[in-house]
């Protein structure tokens, strides 16, 4: 028998992809317009009526500086929607795969976070993503719970397609070289919770991004380098001379020992991804607006 998926926040970056990935499956995809995850009873009779065997949160309040200023919607997106896509899930037996983010933890590490790390969010984000995953894994010990972090993708606004823009209308453009972390394909991340929930691997955190770490210095050389420009003009700056409300972690590198112990496939090499991700849309990252 095929499973039945359920995709929440289908609409987006991460959503759209695994629409992509699951293309060939029994699926109900939910956007933002179709479904409020903050309401209640909307999200059980969207649990109950899709009767899924998985369901996919890939919904979230991302805005992390305005987060800052409005952390109640931030939990309210964040938090209290994974707690009632939960709730749903243990009353009809539905999977839950719930993706989570490098913000839980504090950013000063030298090693890549363990899925078992102490957490210590700096911000109102990540505050109200670590309360999401208590709420998901509270409700069913088999729930997933995927950290990733750095993602992008082909639709949506995200950083490559920012670095694209800016390589169009600047002769040089300054990017932070003191955060390291893990740019993370979205098609190929959508690939690995499809992967983690149809293994029956045991329920509990898991991290999953492209394997490798860089600086976001680094990863806008290589974005240039795909856009045939002259990856110089890229300059190196510090955190400091780009002050933000939120802060942002210095190091998001994460772990994938459990991944790997569950007999799981680490996902590829970030540079070699986004490599494929240029070449799977040519156009996607080239004069998009945003």
């Amino acid at each position: 028998m095929t499973d039945r998926w359920l995709i929440v926040g289908a609409g987006g970056q991460l959503g759209t992809d695994l629409r992509r990935v699951l293309a060939d499956r029994d699926v109900v995809a939910l956007s933002r317009t179709s479904l409020d995850v903050t309401d209640e009873q909307a999200v059980h009779d969207a649990v109950v009526d899709a009767a899924p065997d998985f369901v996919v949160n890939a919904a979230a309040y991302t805005a992390v500086d305005a987060a800052e200023a409005d952390e109640d919607a931030a939990f309210a997106a964040n938090a209290t929607a994974p707690w009632l896509l939960a709730t749903a899930c243990a009353a009809t037996g539905a999977r839950l795969v719930h993706v989570s983010t490098d913000y839980v933890f504090a950013g000063d590490a030298d090693a890549p976070y363990d899925e078992a790390a102490p957490t210590a969010p700096k911000s109102a984000y990540g505050r109200t993503k670590l309360a999401g995953e208590h709420a998901v894994l509270e409700r069913s010990a088999k729930n997933y719970v995927v950290r990733t972090a750095w993602v992008y993708g082909h639709d949506g606004a995200n950083f490559v397609k920012t670095m694209a823009k800016l390589e169009r209308e600047r002769d040089t453009v300054s990017v932070v070289d003191d955060q390291r972390g893990s740019p993370t394909w979205a098609y190929e991340l959508a690939g690995g919770l499809v992967a983690l929930a149809s293994s029956g691997a045991p329920g509990g955190i898991y991290h999953c991004t492209n394997s490798g770490e860089t600086t976001w210095f680094g990863f806008t050389q290589a974005i240039f380098e795909e856009l045939g420009a002259d990856p110089a003009r890229v300059l190196p700056t510090t955190t400091a001379a780009f002050p933000r409300p939120a802060p942002r972690p210095a190091y998001s590198v994460l772990g994938n020992r459990r991944w790997l112990a569950a007999g799981l496939e680490p996902l590829p090499g970030w540079r070699a991804a986004l490599h494929d991700a240029f070449a799977a849309a040519p156009d996607a990252f080239r004069g998009a607006p945003l």
